[in-house]
């Protein structure tokens, strides 16, 4: 039984890198998608490949996830086109360096904090009276494994992070009775092009994806809260 053959998904990030491989992944099993990401071109090429896996045309969007305003009307315009999220998946992540905290601008900080914390937020915050009307619905945080220690020039990166998981332990606690599950997601090293330099020993972007679409595809009856993996190469923890 393809349990997500119809089911609706909104996914940010999803132009490259783990995003791009969980929308492809998706489209195979069928979902009716709703992507964006700030690469016009990338999204594109996205598009092409959710329509060659014969699914449906998918509802896309560039813009940059720090802009309140355009992160809300991706929310209802997806609405408008595929109906309310089945799935929402927060996927995309923005570090632009690694940096001691003495190093890190304000507005630079404001930026990580916008795109890994507050959008997420911002995304949940509207999707939880459709889910809670419905009584069902899930919502895929993708975390880091960095929320598991402390490292050095990652500063700004793991405050956002960590703040997304407090927000997701608690949000989850909302909306349980409501029928909707909340899944912390933690990857470790991928190599994908979130990291400036190749990683070949790394998880693959497609093996992230499937652990993503696994979470979302167990029994009814069970709901994963927490899923930590990571390459293992990785030693880190």
């Amino acid at each position: 039984m393809n349990r997500l053959k119809g089911k609706v998904v909104y996914l940010t990030g999803a132009s490259r890198g783990i995003g791009r491989a969980t929308a492809l992944l998706l489209a195979e099993h069928g979902a009716r998608l709703a992507i964006c990401g700030r690469d016009t071109t990338a999204l594109t090429d996205v598009k092409n490949g959710i329509e060659s896996a014969e699914a449906p045309s998918p509802f896309v969007m560039s813009f940059d996830l720090s802009i309140e305003k355009d992160t809300l009307r991706f929310y209802r315009e997806a609405k408008k086109v595929h109906g309310p999220p089945d799935i929402l998946i927060n996927n995309a992540g923005f570090n632009p360096r690694k940096a001691l905290i003495r190093d890190v601008a304000t507005e630079e900080f404001d930026r990580i904090i916008a795109v890994n914390l507050r959008a997420p937020f911002i995304l949940m915050r509207e999707a939880a009276p459709d889910m809670k009307e419905r009584k069902s619905g899930h919502i895929v945080n993708v975390l880091s494994s960095v929320c598991h220690f402390d490292i050095v020039l990652m500063g700004a990166y793991t405050a956002a992070k960590k703040g997304l998981e407090g927000l997701t332990d608690v949000f989850r606690k909302e909306v349980r009775a409501q029928g909707v599950r909340v899944s912390s997601i933690y990857p470790g090293g991928t190599d994908s092009n979130f990291r400036p330099e190749n990683r070949p020993l790394y998880m693959r972007p497609e093996s992230v994806a499937q652990a993503i679409v696994t979470t979302l595809t167990l029994p009814e009856d069970l709901v994963v809260h927490h899923f930590t993996f990571r390459p293992m190469v990785e030693d880190n923890f």
